[in-house]
């Protein structure tokens, strides 16, 4: 059970450059105080991840934005009044504060409100009054299936304790999304997506009263998480459609390979005696929650693939059918 002493210990080792494994609304982010370069390498270290990836810098406010911005365009108060804290980060033109080691040396910053109960009581004592942040991508190696629950921190990174990389994980139960934030970029004419979320484009274009495009084009700033081959279990992940799964299946069975499925509730039902393990989601919103614990779980087993039936192309699904595609893209090993 976490308590005030969890909180005070999460914010005195961000004040003294450790990295903390917060909760948030969609998934652990490995933290680190926003202004330390020492911390925020640490991060880079613990992950794996490549320097040139920028971070996205998590604030306890709208003030903050003031701290770490600059040209803010009336969309982002808009914005963030109607969506943080929540599940929606906004690429602006950085201040001054915000230095090369967080950007990835370009000339906008990534920042976020979380809505999870005990990291806003980490960022609002954090933030003493200054607007102070910390960076926090998602707590897992660079490239994984994020982890939606504290269990998944300590067998992916682990705590510095037992040999690990965390200093310490702040407990806050099973994430309530389970993917990360929208990311919505603000330094143009024109909003545009570039990694899909919880906050759609139709939630956006309603609040801005104007469309909002998709995608990333040749002048759009980096972002985490947009690389063709993300979120990847070790495990191949194959999707597939209701009709197609049982040729796939058997293509699998006849090849004595073994697989695990994640499909609607009553496809995974039917497949659960030939599968290793199955999983079945009842919607878009569920699957969307559960799925990466489901392909942690999944990748403990001795399996050779894991199935999976995606939700109907709805807006409510662009997000997790991001996710999909990308945890299935072939990878360069």
């Amino acid at each position: 059970m976490t308590d005030q002493k969890d909180i005070d210990k999460a914010v005195e080792i961000l004040q003294e450059g450790g990295l903390v494994a917060i909760p948030t609304e969609t998934v652990y982010g490995l933290a680190a105080d926003a202004d330390n370069p020492e911390a925020v390498a640490k991060i880079y270290a613990a992950k794996k991840r490549p320097s040139t990836h920028p971070l996205i810098v998590h604030v306890a406010n709208q003030e903050a934005i003031n701290s770490w911005a600059v040209d803010i365009p009336e969309d982002a108060w808009k914005l963030t009044e109607a969506f943080w804290p929540g599940p929606l980060t906004l690429i602006l033109k950085r201040s001054e504060r915000a230095k090369d080691f967080i950007t990835g040396g370009q000339n906008t910053v990534a920042l976020r409100c979380p809505s999870h109960p005990l990291t806003r009581q980490v960022l609002q004592k954090f933030d003493e009054g200054v607007g102070n942040g910390v960076a926090a991508p998602s707590a897992n190696p660079f490239g994984k299936i994020s982890p939606t629950l504290a269990q998944h921190v300590r067998d992916d990174l682990g705590l510095v304790s037992d040999g690990g990389s965390v200093d310490f994980i702040l407990d806050g139960g099973a994430c309530d999304i389970g993917i990360e934030s929208t990311i919505l970029d603000l330094t143009d004419e024109e909003p545009r997506i570039l990694r899909e979320g919880a906050v759609t484009a139709a939630m956006i274009a309603d609040r801005l009263n104007k469309p909002v495009l998709h995608g990333t084009i040749t002048t759009s700033p980096r972002v985490p998480g947009t690389l063709k081959s993300h979120y990847a279990p070790d495990h191949p992940l194959i999707l597939s459609s209701t009709e197609d799964l049982p040729g796939k299946a058997q293509f699998l069975a006849r090849q004595f390979k073994t697989f695990g499925v994640i499909a609607p509730t009553a496809v995974a039902t039917r497949f659960a005696p030939i599968s290793e393990k199955s999983f079945g989601y009842s919607s878009t919103k569920d699957l969307t929650k559960h799925l990466y614990d489901w392909l942690h779980q999944l990748d403990k087993l001795k399996i050779d693939a894991i199935l999976v039936v995606p939700p109907k192309e709805i807006s409510e699904a662009a997000g997790v059918l991001d996710r999909l595609q990308r945890a299935s893209a072939k990878r360069n090993l």
